[in-house]
């Protein structure tokens, strides 16, 4: 499973409900992706983060983006 190095953020399965003559009706479920992107650490390792990880660590300057 594709998952954050860092946070450990994976995927959720999500379902969506539909309002029918005042009723909620379960429908589908679907999987919900993190929007993981490879990056190149500063110690020179390629790595799988989430963008919110990537945004922290751009601030604090660890991670050199690609």
């Amino acid at each position: 499973m594709k998952q954050c190095e860092h946070c450990g953020k994976g995927s959720l399965m999500a379902g969506t409900r539909k309002l029918l003559r005042g009723h909620y009706n379960p429908t589908n479920w679907s999987r919900k992706y993190p929007n993981l992107q490879k990056t190149k650490l500063a110690s020179g390792v390629r790595a799988l983060l989430c963008i919110k990880c990537l945004r922290l660590a751009a601030k604090s300057r660890v991670v050199v983006a690609k």
